[in-house]
């Protein structure tokens, strides 16, 4: 079970022009089109929301290193 070849892609499309006619034919693929773009966004977004809240916990959860060092240097100073 592959993807769909040529010849298959070919048999689909004469299927679809006689079913739906050459008047119809652009409209209704327009509508797939829409269709397919409005199910990716729906998809997209929960996934977006997800990123983004990842990123505020890491942001959140990220101990800066170097400024705790900077602050030890500083302290070693003053106790000379």
């Amino acid at each position: 079970m592959g993807s769909i070849g040529t010849p298959e892609l070919i048999v689909i499309l004469v299927i679809a022009l006689v079913i739906f006619g050459p008047g119809k034919l652009p409209e209704v693929g327009k509508a797939i089109g829409k269709g397919i773009n409005e199910f990716k966004d729906a998809i997209s977004g929960p996934k977006k929301a997800v990123d983004e809240t990842k990123e505020a916990v890491k942001k959140a959860t990220t101990i800066d290193v170097t400024a705790g060092a900077k602050n030890d240097d500083k302290h070693k100073e003053t106790e000379d």
